[in-house]
């Protein structure tokens, strides 16, 4: 059923879902330290701190990007070329899945939800549906190329499959997940006009702060690829300390705990001696099992942890990837990408608004590319 677009909410609305889930893995730590006690380094290593320190870095740029005035401009552009919802919709997931494919599914909700955010102040526009749109869209999207999302990347390394071959693997897994994506958004987004809100006071345009950014942008991701994380946090968040430390605000640091919290949960959850034996008499080693493993582990532990895990169990690869990347649907903690673009959003009521959506997706999906697999 069609409904109505609905108001965004304000710019300093609770972030999608609140903090729940913080205090829920916070909860889930606890329980952990008392009953499979660690020494308090071990925690330490339990942490992804590329991926967090990558995220920390991201998310002080994009709110120097949003601070410069450059995206309330380019929405203001967007809204006067495009009248109807339903186009703007699909524009924004067709570029959110070519953008994953190329840059990463985080990095294209870096771009894309601060931007669709700042449209939702411009316009009447149901602002948590479309992010939710757009997180199917990134976790669709980044599933075709090796350097889409890190489980792509592991299972790229371990297949020896050439760049192209990979690609070839997981196009028609791709397509069925574009497919769906495409028919959801006729399904859950009317043919209406795009209505604007009163006009407001233009943000001011800081050209030298979007300068900064972009400048810290492009040497933040060559660090990263060099694995010069320290160097790039340090450049960074050296460079907005002297220069606008008013940017440092706005970082979401609760996102950060969340995503630390989530790999020290997940992962001793995924050490426990029962889930090992537990998978090693499961009959999951290739075909259609496997891919049902793995969207069913996802739904619990994402699906990068997922996909190490059950690499030690599951010998069919194309069935893996499969699974997995499919699993990124469904529960929110099925991919990273579901909780950035939440927290991104700053909208209340994300979480059930997501998983209204994600849930059938991930069902009617996870169907149709395991009956094409069958066939």
């Amino acid at each position: 059923m069609n409904s109505t677009p609905a108001e965004a909410a304000p710019a300093d609305a609770e972030h999608g879902g609140g903090n729940g889930l913080l205090w829920v893995l916070l909860a889930a730590a606890v329980v952990f330290a008392v009953v499979r006690p660690r020494a308090p380094m071990d925690y330490l290593r339990l942490v992804d701190w590329q991926t967090v320190g990558a995220l920390a870095g991201l998310l002080a740029i994009t709110q120097g990007v949003e601070r410069s005035g450059m995206l309330q401009a380019a929405a203001a552009r967007l809204l006067s070329r495009t009248t109807e919802l339903r186009n703007l919709v699909f524009l924004l997931a067709a570029s959110a899945a070519v953008l994953s494919a190329l840059v990463t599914n985080d990095v294209s909700l870096f771009l894309l939800v601060p931007l669709t955010r700042v449209l939702a102040t411009q316009a009447h526009l149901p602002l948590a549906r479309l992010v939710v749109i757009e997180a199917l869209a990134v976790n669709a999207g980044s599933a075709l190329t090796p350097i889409g999302n890190p489980q792509n990347l592991f299972l790229w390394h371990r297949s020896g499959e050439s760049f192209v071959g990979f690609m070839a693997m997981m196009a028609p897994t791709v397509a069925v997940m574009l497919f769906w994506l495409f028919a959801a958004i006729r399904f859950l987004v009317p043919r209406a006009p795009i209505t604007l809100k009163p006009s407001t006071e233009a943000v001011p345009m800081q050209p030298r702060l979007l300068a900064l950014s972009g400048v810290l942008f492009v040497g933040f991701v060559i660090a990263l690829d060099q694995r010069w994380l320290l160097v790039g946090l340090a450049g960074v968040f050296g460079a907005f300390l002297l220069l606008r430390p008013r940017v440092l605000l706005g970082v979401d640091w609760a996102l950060l705990a969340i995503i630390a919290l989530m790999f020290v949960d997940l992962r001793q959850l995924a050490e426990l001696p029962a889930v090992a034996a537990l998978l090693g008499q499961m009959p999951i080693g290739e075909g259609w099992r496997a891919y049902l493993a793995a969207i069913v582990t996802s739904q619990f532990i994402s699906n990068v942890p997922a996909t190490i895990l059950l690499e030690g169990f599951v010998h069919d690869l194309p069935a893996l990837a499969a699974g997995v990347s499919v699993g990124g649907f469904g529960c929110v903690l099925g991919s990273l990408a579901n909780l950035i673009a939440l927290r991104l959003a700053k909208v209340p009521n994300g979480l059930r608004e997501f998983h209204r959506i994600s849930i059938p997706f991930l069902l009617v999906c996870g169907a149709s590319a395991l009956l094409l697999r069958l066939g």
